[in-house]
């Protein structure tokens, strides 16, 4: 339930932004707003100034913002009028470039946020919780063969470098390879004392539309954290303990450990640690995750990199180039749907969305209170950015389609006949319907299978 509501707050303050932005640009342009609405459905409470009703409804799903004369094209289609007619202070009735900045306003604001958003996050700066950029092969532990394997990546391999952007960590790594699935890139590998290039093509996860190459991070063993009442904290296991074999087999490294014990089988292991340089040998009868993997109840060591630290300017650059990073990615990810990716995975309903939302940031609440802030809005800036992008796709109804109408009478120098308009609007209607009760049926599915 929790969920839901941050969810709900999330996602609302995003659609409330976007909205608001509307309301702006409408009164700057002559256009008078008979109501805005915080939320939709019935009104709790409400005032009136300069015209415009104010509103809090009921439902806290972002809102809405009304506009005098948004209903003079169905009157004049249904009139059979030959054109739009419009008093003082009506949308259709201001200068066709009016309506386009009043259009343009609301998705520009989401953008803007997210500017913000990223730009606050970049100047505050945060913690990131990964691994060394050493690499493990998914194909040595039972995977089919990867893009890495092909390439010839062995496990032990450092990256340090893709297409001349330096590899620090794991993360740099995840995010580089999940950003360009089907193209070539360039790899600096570090092995034994010596550095070389290679070439190699992400594979396209057509779950998530992400490039995947087949490897895992190369984590050391080394136990950071142990729960008292799991497999290992009874066994006797300890913080700082090194696990250097199960069942007599070595494990230089996490997946390693896991292998073993998922060859156990569930039975007891005998468990090798390596504490203040004395090796002692403990048995372990292995708990079972929600997943149905054996699991000791441990975490091991990771390392903690700061991000940089921007000052104001260099903050608002960088949370800039982020948004515009997200979009060009956002662009990416659409041509990558007729690529092969899962449409049932991929596209996400508002349901669905709001969910995340929230889980995200319950999720990350356990890292702390500002761990949970910080992925909470980078979500958001996330689909702040999205909605920018898909508000302005040429689509009958969306802000991108009406601007496209709007530009056309500007071109024109006249005003288009209602029926084109009202026709245009009604084929967007069945296509966001459409792609609405399809998005919706996913969700139903994702829930019930989860």
């Amino acid at each position: 339930m929790l969920n839901v509501l941050i969810g709900l707050l999330g996602l609302g303050l995003v659609i409330f932004l976007h909205e608001m932005g509307h309301l702006v640009a409408a009164k700057a342009n002559g256009v008078t707003v008979e109501a805005f609405s915080v939320g939709w459905g019935r009104k709790i409470w409400s005032f009136t100034r300069g015209g415009t009703e104010y509103r809090i409804s009921w439902l806290p799903i972002g809102g809405y913002c009304k506009m005098k004369g948004e209903h003079a094209l169905l009157r004049a289609w249904q009139n059979r009028s030959s054109r739009i007619e419009v008093e003082e202070g009506d949308f259709y009735g201001a200068r066709p470039w009016r309506r386009i900045i009043i259009l343009l306003a609301g998705p520009v604001v989401n953008f803007l946020f997210a500017v913000v958003v990223l730009a606050a996050i970049a100047i505050i700066g945060y913690t990131i919780h990964t691994f060394p950029n050493r690499v493990v092969l998914a194909s040595d532990f039972g995977s089919a063969p990867s893009a890495a394997t092909e390439a010839g990546l062995e496990t032990g391999d450092r990256i340090v470098a893709i297409d001349g952007s330096e590899v620090s960590t794991f993360r740099d790594l995840q995010t580089i390879i999940g950003q360009s699935a089907q193209q070539d890139l360039e790899l600096t590998v570090a092995r034994d004392g010596r550095e070389f290039a290679l070439s190699l093509t992400p594979e396209l996860d057509t779950q998530t539309g992400a490039g995947r190459i087949g490897v895992y991070p190369w984590v050391d063993p080394v136990v950071a954290h142990v729960s008292a009442d799991a497999a290992a904290g009874i066994a006797g296991i300890e913080p700082g303990d090194r696990i250097v074999a199960v069942d007599g087999t070595a494990t230089p490294h996490s997946i390693a450990v896991e292998q073993a014990l998922r060859n156990a089988q569930g039975t007891s292991v005998d468990i090798t640690v390596e504490r203040d340089g004395d090796r002692r040998s403990v048995t372990v009868v292995p708990d079972t995750d929600d997943a149905g993997n054996p699991s000791l109840g441990i975490a091991y060591e990771t390392l903690q990199v700061h991000t940089p630290a921007y000052g104001l300017l260099g903050g608002v650059i960088e949370g800039a180039r982020q948004a515009v990073e997200t979009l060009v990615l956002t662009v990416r990810g659409i041509g990558l749907l007729f690529a092969g990716v899962d449409l049932n995975q991929a596209l996400m309903g508002p349901v669905r969305i709001t969910y995340m939302v929230g889980e995200i940031a319950t999720a990350s609440a356990q890292a702390g209170v500002g761990r949970a802030l910080l992925s909470f809005f980078n979500f958001l800036s996330l689909i702040s950015v999205t909605l920018f992008f898909m508000n302005l796709l040429p689509i009958p109804v969306l802000d991108g389609g009406q601007i496209v109408l709007t530009a056309a009478e500007l071109i024109l120098r006249r005003p288009l006949h209602p029926r084109v308009v009202y026709h245009y609007q009604m084929v967007g209607n069945v296509i966001i319907l459409g792609l609405m009760f399809f998005a919706l049926f996913n969700d139903i599915l994702f829930f019930a299978r989860g």
